[in-house]
């Protein structure tokens, strides 16, 4: 029996490109790098109540058009597609920033496949837009949220990025320009 989205598949894959990927939250059959092109990950959405106030927001990632970007893809195995799916739209879905996509994916083994992802809609009110590494850097340096400094998340990112093998160098660069 095929779970529905709005497409219909025959695998459920997700693809990651931030805490996904480290801390997916649901279980899996499979993980593999991947990469997917036309997007690329990016500090770009807004952050009122984790790493930043309304007063002084911070910035969280987005998958954001143009470029590609280097991230995870997890395969479910067909049990676990409602609750891996339910359990996805609860986390990204809080706000709307985020639309639930269908992406190309190409894995690292070579093969083509086709998988859940989020990406920032950019009608949003929390989408911030492409930001220079300098300006990024700056609201970064300067944001606190309930989850605790923005360049606290920053850092964290970037070294989960580095242990997975994955470089970013506007992520690199920002957090260079944070680091002062």
């Amino acid at each position: 029996m095929k779970y529905r989205l709005a497409w219909d598949m025959d695998e459920f894959w997700v693809f990651g490109y931030g805490s996904l990927m480290w801390n997916p939250g649901f279980p899996f059959e499979e993980r593999h790098a991947a990469k997917v092109f036309g997007y690329r990950r990016s500090l770009c959405i807004w952050s009122t109540v984790h790493r930043g106030t309304p007063e002084n927001p911070g910035l969280v990632l987005g998958l954001d058009r143009g470029g590609s970007c280097r991230g995870t893809a997890f395969r479910v195995a067909e049990a676990e597609w409602p609750a891996a799916l339910d359990y996805l739209r609860r986390r990204e879905l809080v706000t709307n920033v985020y639309k639930e996509r269908m992406l190309p994916l190409a894995l690292a083994d070579g093969r083509r496949v086709t998988a859940v992802g989020y990406v920032v809609d950019r009608a949003h009110e929390q989408y911030a837009g492409a930001l220079s590494v300098e300006e990024a850097a700056r609201i970064v340096r300067r944001s606190t949220g309930q989850s605790g400094p923005n360049d606290a998340y920053v850092f964290n990112t970037l070294g989960h990025l580095q242990q997975m093998g994955i470089r970013d160098l506007w992520l690199e660069a920002v957090s260079a320009l944070v680091e002062g």
